[in-house]
């Protein structure tokens, strides 16, 4: 929880990840164990298993939803273009931080243009839309020079305030934990494994990813000799979905089709023998690291879990025993033997 929270309070939309990709490298310093980034900005770190001939890969990625400057507007406000799958109205009222090219940060607020109600007649049922909303940035700023003496330009990257909270009932509500509830599952257990001093029996790689909000994260950088490939990423809740924020959920199909029957099955039968709490389940608007790694040709066998959020895309929540429900499952998983 504590690394949890360290992570979704650095901001960090597809695109601008440097920050917390550092983070997760010296978290990996502090166990010895060496990584290497890609051309894109991801981070990779290896375990030698005993069989060196056949390797399995997990990913989970640091990258979030977030925003862009598209204009400056005259009146010294910014228009934002989105960063992600997400809508306007779930970041209706949100603080949000823009860091400029020279890495100045200002704090602002994503407001309706027509949000005084003593004002606008409209300021309910106007669309909450790129024309409509827009940022008030924290400075005297009244016109689009002004603005940009600040050094604010067009393209700068605009992160959403997390609002981290842990409850005493065990609840973690926040920003982002789409899907670093999973980076943070991942690293407790590789941090595990290197303190329990356990020999995998494969050679396994961990892809902290920084793309996935944006199709392509964990497409690229999967050995010749990779053979499983687990997405660690959120379960999707809602009306029809078994996910539930309390169990690992164990994706069956999502919007790129089934994943690997085999491997799912390989899943629920470690869940079902080491008493872990899990759930079926489909994704209908879904694409994970895996899907993408599977649309660009690797020969993989690939699955997808992950702990249960609430509310995904906007202000999320989960529990710490999905949390804790996905990080047996992971345990158990990567001292298994492959299915093929």
């Amino acid at each position: 929880m504590k690394v949890l929270t360290e992570l979704v309070s650095i901001p960090s939309p597809s695109g601008n990840t440097n920050e917390v990709i550092t983070f997760v490298e010296k978290f990996f310093a502090e166990l010895q164990i060496e990584t290497k980034r890609n051309r894109k900005g991801g981070l990779i770190a290896t375990l030698e298993g005993k069989d060196k001939s056949q390797h399995r890969m997990l990913t989970a990625h640091v990258d979030t939803l977030g925003a862009m400057v598209k204009e400056i507007k005259s009146n010294g406000r910014l228009k934002i273009d989105l960063i992600g799958g997400f809508k306007y109205n779930s970041v209706e009222g949100e603080y949000c931080q823009i860091e400029t090219s020279s890495g100045k940060k200002f704090t602002g607020t994503i407001l309706m243009h027509q949000t005084s109600v003593h004002v606008y007649k409209d300021a309910g049922k106007a669309e909450r839309n790129q024309e409509n909303m827009e940022i008030r940035i924290d400075e005297k700023v009244h016109t689009a020079e002004e603005v940009r003496s600040l050094g604010i330009e067009v393209g700068d990257f605009v992160s959403f305030d997390p609002r981290v909270e842990v409850t005493p009932s065990g609840y973690i509500k926040s920003r982002h934990l789409d899907d670093k509830a999973s980076v943070a599952v991942l690293l407790q257990l590789i941090k595990q494994i290197k303190t329990e001093n356990i020999i995998l029996p494969y050679t396994t790689h961990y892809l902290i990813s920084n793309n996935e909000e944006i199709g392509y994260g964990g497409n690229s950088n999967i050995t010749p000799e990779t053979v499983e490939y687990l997405a660690v990423d959120m379960g999707a809740m809602g009306d029809g979905q078994s996910t539930d924020e309390y169990t690992v959920s164990i994706c069956v199909k999502d919007s790129s089709g089934p994943y690997h029957y085999g491997l799912r099955k390989h899943l629920v039968q470690l869940a079902e023998a080491n008493n872990i709490g899990y759930k079926l389940d489909i994704y209908p608007h879904y694409g994970s690291d895996a899907s993408a790694a599977i649309r660009s040709g690797h020969d993989i066998v690939h699955g997808l879990i992950g702990p249960g959020i609430d509310s995904s895309h906007a202000f999320e929540r989960t529990h710490k025993s999905s949390l804790e429900n996905t990080a047996k499952l992971l345990y158990h998983y990567v001292q298994s033997e492959l299915i093929l």
